[in-house]
């Protein structure tokens, strides 16, 4: 056998895609018995937390954990894992419902099709469906409100209306363009603080910057803070704040564009000397990139190094320096925390924003002026999560992460009838029609009508209500897409009345990260993976 070279498994039509089915089948299992106000929670064993244990209801906790020997099976758990994580990432939750889904997906795909159809041709049915069901849903959601804040924060932190009040009162603190974060506690209590701070479209220019692995960003405490749009060409330019940030042991974020060898010298030097350093460009572009540089400058307190009004570097002085609390970068954005009052100089510049505002008519222009309001004067929120154990706090730290996210994509999007609802709604407008001519157009139809009415059908599982009747009982209740069942008092209303609702967002990338996975999927027709060796 020559060097370097691997043996490998192949595996054909039916046989190959059982083998993906069942290991999407054992994942989803894991993941899906946690959706809903009565789903379970999971047990895992975990290198990572006391003792080797976590427990935990978040749905792409469970499917991170998963492994399977069988190297087909695998490769579903891995495909499974990627439609949660880009939901999670995209939207901060709906992780379990895009597991649901995509599994529905594949097992209805798997029982339709057979060798008459095209799948080719049934899969891109499914996706013009899919996009159709989007717009569906983008017309039936409402813009959120106060109240409606704590019903998405309650609902997201799996009903849990003491944590739901908590991050509803961060964000109607912060306003909706403000950021809320989680940390842990040191002590038991959950609670939130509100800090003045400002967010930056941006993230570190080398990874090398980041000493939070678990979360790949660079936290620091206690920063000073250079602010330029000039090219640092040569780390020579910024000398004379080097050498007192090194010698009195601080630490530093410059904003401005770096030139390649300086970020990698400022890396090697995070590396290997253990100096606290960071670097994110400049935000935005154009006259919008030089205002937002002035707001930052401000919030900040320091003296903004611009080629624009003719600064020289070279004469940057220590105290040129601006102050942060706390930073934290992360690979796309950062967020800079000022814990101080704001200065005259900021509620100035705001009063400004806000005359100049008056005068701006299109759109555009204004809900710029209001980012920068936001970005002087906006507050910083962190919900602290504590417990009584770590397997405690853990578990708690899941569910305020999934709910903040929720909150979050609520305040962008809208928000939707819950419980699966919207989705199963969506299902009945996808039902087969007299004017499906075409051989495949009725068959993607039922595939996608199946899938969508999975959500909501898990969730009556996992509450212990039979789905026997179910499309029984919702027709005799069908009053508005609003009008659905609540699993916890059992008793049927309004879901926006009850508090029952979703995030937009959250639902809409859900499907849209399913039906990648699955058709993906049902389009597989060979399978190559590395064969493993027994030992005997």
């Amino acid at each position: 056998m020559s060097k370097g070279y691997i043996p490998k498994n192949l595996d054909f039509d039916s046989e190959a895609r059982t083998k993906l089915i069942s290991g999407i089948s054992k994942i989803s299992k894991a993941v899906k018995s946690t959706l809903g106000p009565r789903g379970k929670t999971v047990l895992i064993e975990s290198a990572d937390h006391l003792g080797g244990i976590t427990i935990t209801k978040d749905g792409v906790t469970v499917a991170h954990s998963i492994y399977l020997d069988d190297a087909v099976e695998n490769l579903a758990i891995q495909m499974m894992k990627d439609a949660a994580l880009r939901t999670a990432n995209t939207a901060g939750d709906g992780t379990t419902t895009a597991i649901v889904l995509t599994e529905a997906l594949v097992k209805a795909g798997n029982k339709r099709l057979d060798e008459s159809h095209n799948v080719t041709e049934v899969i891109k049915h499914i996706n013009n469906f899919t996009e159709e069901v989007v717009k569906e849903l983008k017309r039936q959601s409402r813009k959120i409100t106060k109240a409606r804040l704590l019903d998405v924060a309650t609902i997201s932190a799996n009903g849990d209306k003491e944590i739901g009040t908590i991050i509803a009162d961060a964000y109607n603190k912060v306003g909706h363009s403000g950021i809320v974060t989680v940390e842990k506690s040191m002590t038991s209590e959950t609670y939130a603080e509100v800090t003045n701070g400002i967010r930056v479209d941006r993230g570190y220019t080398s990874n090398l910057f980041i000493n939070n692995q678990r979360k790949d960003e660079c936290i620091l405490e206690d920063v000073k803070v250079l602010v330029c749009d000039t090219e640092i060409s040569n780390i020579l330019q910024i000398e004379k704040i080097l050498k007192p940030v090194i010698q009195n042991n601080q630490k530093l974020l410059i904003i401005g564009k770096c030139s390649q060898n300086v970020i990698n010298t400022l890396a090697a030097n995070v590396m290997r000397n253990g100096l606290k350093f960071c670097n994110i460009e400049p935000p935005n572009f154009g006259y919008k990139q030089h205002e937002l540089m002035q707001d930052i400058a401000i919030s900040v307190g320091a003296t903004y190094y611009s080629e624009k009004t003719g600064d020289d570097l070279s004469l940057i002085e220590p105290s040129d320096l601006g102050n942060a609390d706390k930073i934290i970068i992360g690979k796309s954005s950062s967020v800079i925390i000022k814990h101080s009052a704001l200065t005259e100089q900021i509620n100035n510049r705001i009063q400004e924003l806000k005359e100049y505002q008056k005068g701006c008519t299109q759109q555009a222009e204004i809900d710029y002026i209001n980012q920068r309001i936001a970005s002087l004067a906006g507050a910083i929120g962190c919900i602290y999560v504590g417990g009584n154990s770590d397997v405690e706090q853990k578990e708690k730290f899941d569910r305020v992460d999934d709910s903040v996210c929720a909150v979050r994509s609520a305040l962008e999007e809208g928000i939707l009838a819950g419980g699966g609802l919207s989705l199963w709604r969506a299902a009945w407008w996808l039902k087969p029609s007299d004017n499906d001519y075409e051989f495949e157009l009725p068959i993607a139809k039922k595939i996608l009508s199946d899938a969508l009415q999975s959500p909501l059908l898990q969730i009556w599982e996992n509450a212990g209500i039979p789905n026997a009747n179910t499309e029984k009982n919702m027709a005799n209740n069908w009053d508005g897409n609003s009008w659905g069942l609540d699993v916890k008092s059992n008793e049927w209303g309004d879901m926006y009345k009850m508090g029952i609702i979703d995030p937009l967002k959250v639902t809409k990338n859900a499907l849209i990260n399913a039906v990648s996975v699955a058709t993906t999927i049902l389009s597989t027709n060979a399978i190559v993976t590395h064969a493993r060796i027994k030992e005997k």
